[in-house]
């Protein structure tokens, strides 16, 4: 039995992610490999992780990628920053939400959700009260800045503060936003800044899969440092991470070496376009889309005040069949959107631009596929037989 080589289809990728990637990216990714403790390789890592300071917009001297995606990073986050009988504060407002506290939970924290109803941010007070009623010490309010699941963007200052009034670390989820929507580690409450932030390559950074960037501040570094016990995850230990990405360069692990000239393109085109600059990128062309949707009766399942301009989730309107409409979008129009996750599954679309996705011909073919199928009378859910 012989394989043909196997060539995907240049797919419009507008769902929750990844996102496409620009051609120099892709470029990169082909150059020649190298160790992974090469001087010129070693070299790039030193880029890298410049280049994301400046995308985090952070001083902090640990700052690297995770060799894996965005849930790496959120283990990495809660492995190391939690230990058995910690007091977690977990905010739920979505599927990445909750997923941060199960992580928390197997780290043997005792996890405090504070919730609230998805597709709205969860109120400071509700943190509020439960730092108030919390036994003991709080070690870490986690939060998600961008919550994927509903499109919502958390607002951060008043939850920063709260938690470092009460002398707890914050873990903040920035997978989808980091480079897409105005995010300063040092800078939120008034310079007091995140503790630990993570995030994604294949998001708005514009990389394939596969690198997750984190970075962690002094205060951070030293609750890592000073726990009872080791971190019981070798791969994700951040402190052995910090001395293979410094100037140690112990051996830890074989880096996914490609995936590592990718991302440097893709955070050089970052830096080329600007991040005040891409972040009006993004803001225009979610203006352009919510015109669009708009003019085609669609709702929006947030609030405009809180809406993710680069992750926009969509109302389904009565009658329509979800997998209908995503699959004629993707077999017809060659266009892939995102389905909803839990409660909200069935009763929205996710409509990403992202990245290189964050374009206005993407939004214009989009526009022009749901006018065909929302016109179309097969669009109904069918009846079963009687």
């Amino acid at each position: 039995m012989s394989f043909e080589p196997f060539a995907p289809p240049p797919r419009i990728l507008m769902g929750p992610g990844p996102a496409a990637v620009d051609p120099r990216v892709l470029a990169a990714m082909s150059h020649a490999l190298l160790g992974h403790l090469d001087p010129v390789f070693l070299g790039a890592m030193d880029d890298v992780r410049e280049m994301l300071r400046r995308v985090f917009r952070t001083v902090n001297a640990t700052t690297l990628a995770i060799s894996g995606t965005g849930t790496a990073a959120m283990e990495a986050a809660f492995v190391n920053v939690v230990e058995p009988g910690d007091n977690v504060i977990v905010g739920v407002a979505g599927y990445f939400g909750a997923r941060m506290a199960e992580i928390a939970r197997r780290c043997g924290g005792r996890v405090t959700i504070v919730e609230t109803a998805w597709g709205t941010p969860v109120p400071a007070e509700r943190f509020q009260r439960a730092l108030a009623e919390a036994t003991g010490p709080v070690k870490a309010v986690a939060l998600v800045h961008a919550e994927t699941s509903t499109g919502v963007l958390q607002p951060l200052d008043d939850i920063v503060k709260l938690a470092h009034d009460a002398g707890a670390l914050v873990i903040l989820d920035a997978v989808t936003s980091l480079g897409g929507v105005e995010l300063s580690v040092d800078a939120v409450e008034g310079g007091a800044g995140v503790d630990v932030c993570y995030s994604g390559s294949q998001k708005c950074l514009g990389s394939p899969p596969g690198m997750a960037p984190i970075t962690l501040n002094d205060r951070a570094m030293e609750a890592i440092r000073s726990r009872r016990a080791p971190t019981p995850s070798f791969n994700l230990d951040l402190v052995l991470l910090e001395r293979y990405w410094g100037r140690e360069r112990a051996y830890h692990h074989t880096a996914p070496i490609n995936s590592l000239y990718a991302m440097h393109e893709a955070l050089r085109l970052v830096l080329e376009e600007g991040l005040q600059a891409r972040v009006a990128r993004h803001q225009r062309v979610h203006e352009q889309l919510r015109r669009g949707v708009e003019g085609l009766g669609l709702e929006f399942l947030v609030d405009a005040p809180h809406r993710l301009p680069m992750l926009n989730a969509l109302r389904i309107p009565e009658g329509i069949d979800d997998r209908t409409v995503r699959g004629r979008l993707l077999a017809e129009h060659n266009i892939e959107i995102g389905a909803g996750l839990g409660p909200l599954a069935g009763k929205i679309w996710r409509v990403g631009l992202m990245g290189y996705s964050a374009r206005e011909e993407n939004v214009a073919r989009f526009l022009t596929a749901m006018r065909i199928i929302l016109g179309a009378p097969r669009m109904s859910r069918p009846r079963r037989p009687s």
